[in-house]
């Protein structure tokens, strides 16, 4: 999709973080951006970067990413708007910290819902939109670095990234065929909200496995703000989708490390065994 002026786009979680740094990266190459918000005070922050960017207005469009059909109403509201759709950036995601073996089942429908099922809403609701107009689009999932280098301390995390990138890579060769673009956007890390997603858990996942540190949570918000640029984040997702790449990679400082996971990967094959001609 090389030529992205005046295409439409919707974004979730885009007030803040990564999400806002592609809203922002979206207005400056001409595309008309759809805020997906769920905080007040979030979206007035965006809107002020907007103004003071001296951005055309976006759209706001409240948006909570575990209802499907508030995912619906979202793209409604969106071609209401905009009279398209074009683009689809689904980024929502929240942080959990604690191992696999201790997670209730709370946390894993809080994390897997937010950062992979909604996904799944996402594109189910966007796609008609898209196909509609048969000029093709582009559909930009928002992974991680941790869903190529798995850690235990935020495995919960990691397990719903890995799902996300699964999810992603599937999805692209069953839309090449209708023009529709699909991405993987895997950032390192980056400014945002992220260290306090925990105090923004709902009610309905309550029962969590362990409970809001707020020394451990200033301290990952501190570490957390060391990271990226999002809006540089936003600029290298611009670009990955005028190109149309499957993967956009946004930190180099990763390179080595999943080069040495994925060495390891090609060393656990077999060698040496002859392989029957009928499996080949």
């Amino acid at each position: 999709m090389e030529n992205l002026q005046g295409r439409v786009a919707l974004i979730s979680g885009a007030v803040s973080g990564i999400g806002l740094g592609i809203a922002r990266a979206f207005a400056r190459a001409g595309i008309h951006v759809a805020l997906g918000w769920r905080r007040e005070d979030h979206l007035a922050q965006a809107l002020g970067l907007f103004a003071t960017d001296d951005l055309p207005d976006p759209f706001p469009v409240k948006l909570d990413v575990l209802h499907a059909d508030q995912w619906q109403a979202a793209v409604d509201a969106t071609v209401a708007r905009f009279g398209r759709l074009d683009i689809l950036v689904n980024n929502s995601g929240v942080n959990f910290v604690g191992t696999v073996d201790k997670a209730t089942d709370d946390d894993w429908d809080w994390v897997m819902g937010v950062n992979f099922r909604s996904i799944i809403h996402g594109v189910r609701a966007a796609l008609p939109a898209i196909r509609a107009h048969g000029e093709g689009g582009h559909i930009l999932n928002i992974t991680s670095m941790a869903a190529f280098l798995p850690s235990a301390e935020v495995g919960v995390y990691c397990v719903s990234k890995f799902a996300a990138r699964g999810y992603t890579e599937s999805l692209r060769p069953a839309l090449v065929g209708e023009n529709i673009g699909v991405s993987e956007l895997a950032p390192g890390l980056t400014r945002s909200n992220i260290a306090y997603s925990m105090a923004n858990r709902p009610a309905e996942f309550a029962d969590a496995s362990n409970s809001a540190d707020p020394a451990m949570t200033e301290v990952f918000d501190r570490m957390t703000q060391l990271g990226m640029d999002p809006l540089l984040v936003g600029e290298k997702a611009v670009d990955g989708i005028r190109r149309n790449i499957p993967l956009i990679l946004t930190h180099p400082e990763f390179r080595d490390e999943v080069a040495e996971e994925f060495d390891a990967i090609v060393a656990a094959f077999p060698v040496g065994e002859e392989v029957p001609a009928e499996r080949l």
